[in-house]
């Protein structure tokens, strides 16, 4: 594959990570204790509006996520089974986050907060994994 197309995949894969963990972490440790200091009626309705905002992103990031990584798995054939043991590990966690992240972005949803803090951790792990893969051959 030509360095700008490896480039700009890594780009892609990073970019989208970023925003999907980091999302997920202004979730957990920003927007909801924030917003638990307000009424009821308006932390629903600022969660509500929040989710409505993000959940463009959550559909960019997820496809941009899918695209680069299932283009950099398929290419970098003849790893060991411990890296597709890792690999496939990591891709549990990211059938986790990906769920949460949907389930976060919809309307109504009382334990996103919950749920923001799973993925956070999840999307922790999937980000220690990816470095030890990135070591593994």
């Amino acid at each position: 594959m030509p360095d700008a197309l490896v480039i700009t995949l890594r780009w892609i894969h990073i970019a989208s990570m970023a925003t999907l963990l980091g999302g997920m972490i202004f979730w957990s440790l920003v927007l909801a204790p924030a917003a638990s200091r307000l009424s009821s009626g308006e932390n629903n309705a600022l969660l509500d509006r929040a989710a409505a905002a993000f959940r463009p992103l959550i559909f960019l990031a997820m496809g941009g996520l899918l695209f680069s990584g299932i283009v950099n798995y398929l290419s970098n054939p003849g790893h060991s089974k411990f890296y597709h043991m890792l690999i496939g590990i990591k891709f549990l966690f990211v059938g986790h986050v990906f769920a949460v992240a949907f389930l976060i972005s919809k309307p109504h949803n009382p334990r996103r907060t919950r749920l923001a803090i799973g993925a956070m951790v999840s999307g922790l792990i999937i980000l220690a994994i990816s470095a030890w893969l990135r070591r593994i051959f």
